[in-house]
């Protein structure tokens, strides 16, 4: 599993590393107990299911059964092989690796170039706006834009000179494959000659990074009259859209302390946030916000704040973007440009305070928002524009959750309209009955069954089975009862992964390894039984697991393949024509039932 990098280093690296300190860089945890619990990343949760032990470095999702350790998380949320994990841990607890671990194919991956080169690309712009004299233009328009020192470095922007071969050549010589740079973004394809040119000329450049702050693809401003204005990267291997939130990894440490997220529509936007001391502002990249985003939002914050142009495109994205982010389980406000403002161009007339105060600070809530947004552009003097708008109105009171939410916007339209409370408040219940049977027979009907499913596994197992399951749990916290149970039953375990499971874990002890769920766990290479172990070693079980306790857990597991005999011969028996034949099995059963007491 380890490839090139020795056991020991494996094991430092493991004893160096907190799974909550890693696995909080991608998910929020809260404490329960002795145990973290968070959504889960792997698949899409409103309530969490997704637990973390601290004591024994293991994670489990009781939704969808994912589980491992911290190695196995990496691989698993970032797509790495065991040696790009190693090396991300590495890094994080200061280990150097021996330069053998490093393994060539790693290190020339199409993945590992592409990002190379992005990060070479993005010193060079930033070493171009900020010390040589073809970086002027870039510095000069920083400055309309009151850019100050702070944010060029902390957003490490630069400026692509308006040449054809800046990066290109500097690519060149570093020993870059052009096509493969060329695949990355970075460089275009000349249709006359096959020649490279680079994409990016005379723009201000905003690295795009990923989720752990590796420059995966830019956004660059036009200077001039150049057209488009902004000009984002192109998907690549290592660039999606859809999945990219513009300075997350910046944001992220406050957005977890805040508990709540700014989501802007562009990175000029997130600039000027943060110089205005907003510190938790994220954004989308030219698309609208998509589910895999506001998953992402919503695994590191509760609330999040959409702050996007106060035109007719911004106000309905806003709409979309805040449908989008309720249904991934956030609580979700909307702050209200001026007309014909965008959070940088208000920052730069109006100043800083006064975005925190009259626009971040001033935030609608979502109900509020969408009365506002319904009734943009009607003639509410008209009897039907006015029943048309109070109807959507309703329909929108009866999708909250809270029945104080609703009380209080049917007061307000019953107010506004001069309208009964009680007429108001039995059509917004008809309509809110109706929602909750259409849920019920659509939308939550899988979700139920995934539910019931997994309750199922849980609750209906089988007597011999959760022996197993719990027999297993107590052996890997402790060596002396898998000692027992291996002079007992050995590997006679009637679950084909609780035998493996048990065989590899006799051979962990045979080594002279001590009890520790975690390394054991490390030394699984199979995928399915380090998340059957993981599971296993995370189950609640009582600290001391009494001699009777585990006498009756091996009986019923040696009891199992009898029973199951005993239920083959009462099937003949049933089967038998011959009397006296069906006398012989039953007397056979009647001992055999004997024999399991």
């Amino acid at each position: 599993m380890s490839g090139r990098i020795p056991e020991e280093k494996i094991e430092q690296i493991r004893k160096s590393t907190d799974i909550v300190e890693v696995i909080s860089d991608y998910v929020q945890l809260k404490k329960q107990g002795r145990q973290y619990i968070g959504l889960c990343p792997f698949h899409g949760e409103k309530s969490p299911s997704f637990s973390v032990s601290q004591d024994k470095q293991l994670y489990h999702c009781f939704g969808c059964g994912a589980g491992g350790n911290v190695f196995s998380f990496l691989m698993e949320h970032e797509g790495y092989t065991f040696v790009d994990a190693a090396k991300d841990l590495a890094g994080r607890a200061n280990i150097d690796l021996p330069v053998q671990s490093q393994g060539e194919t790693n290190r020339h991956s199409p993945t590992k170039m592409m990002i190379d080169g992005h990060e070479l690309a993005s010193k060079l712009y930033h070493h171009v706006l900020t010390l040589t004299e073809e970086g002027a233009g870039g510095r000069e328009y920083a400055k309309t834009r009151k850019f100050t020192k702070e944010q060029l470095e902390h957003f490490q922007i630069g400026f692509a000179p308006n040449r054809w071969d800046s990066l290109k050549i500097i690519l060149d010589k570093r020993g870059f494959s052009l096509e493969m740079m060329a695949k990355a973004g970075l460089l275009g394809i000349r249709e006359s000659d096959n020649g490279y040119y680079d994409r990016f000329r005379n723009r201000l450049m905003f690295p795009i990074w990923d989720n752990q702050g590796k420059v995966i693809a830019f956004g660059g401003r036009s200077i001039g009259s150049d057209k488009p204005k902004y000009l984002n990267s192109a998907e690549t291997p290592i660039f999606h859209k859809s999945n990219t939130l513009y300075a997350l990894h910046l944001a992220r440490p406050y957005i977890r302390k805040e508990n709540a997220a700014i989501l802007f529509e562009g990175y000029v936007d997130v600039v000027a946030a943060w110089g205005a001391g907003i510190t938790n502002g994220v954004a989308t990249l030219g698309t609208s916000l998509t589910q895999e985003q506001a998953k992402v939002l919503r695994r590191n914050a509760e609330n999040v704040t959409i702050c996007y142009d106060s035109d007719r495109a911004g106000i309905d994205a806003a709409f979309r973007s805040a449908t989008i982010l309720e249904e991934a389980g956030c609580h979700v406000k909307i702050a209200l440009m001026p007309e014909g403002l965008d959070p940088d161009d208000f920052i730069r007339e109006f100043g800083a305070e006064r975005f925190k105060t009259d626009v971040i600070g001033a935030s609608l809530s979502l109900m509020a928002f969408k009365m506002r947004f319904l009734r943009k552009g009607r003639n509410l003097q008209d009897e039907g524009e006015r029943l048309r708008y109070i109807e959507e109105v309703l329909r929108e009171i009866s999708s909250l959750k809270r029945a104080v939410e609703r009380d209080h916007y049917l007061r307000q339209l019953a107010d506004e309209f001069s309208l009964s409370l009680e007429a108001l408040k039995q059509e917004q219940f008809q309509l809110y009955r109706a929602k909750k049977q259409q849920q019920a027979g659509k939308s939550e009907q899988p979700i139920k069954r995934h539910a019931t499913k997994a309750l199922n596994q849980k609750k209906l197992l089988p007597a011999y089975k959760n022996a197993e399951r719990l027999l297993l749990a107590h052996m890997m916290r402790d060596i002396e009862i898998a000692e027992q149970v291996q002079e007992r039953i050995g590997g006679a375990f009637n679950v084909d992964e609780h035998h493996a499971i048990a065989a590899y874990l006799f051979a962990y002890y045979g080594e002279g390894n001590e009890a520790d769920p975690s390394q054991f766990v490390n030394r699984l290479e199979d995928p399915d039984l380090m998340r059957v172990a993981s599971e296993l070693a995370m189950l609640s079980v009582n600290e001391e697991c009494s001699e009777q306790e585990l006498i009756d857990y091996m009986k019923q597991i040696e009891n199992y393949p009898k029973w199951v005999d005993i239920q083959q011969k009462e099937i003949l028996m049933k089967q038998e024509h011959d009397p006296v034949a069906a006398a012989k099995l039953k007397m056979e059963i009647i001992q055999m039932k004997k024999q399991l007491h």
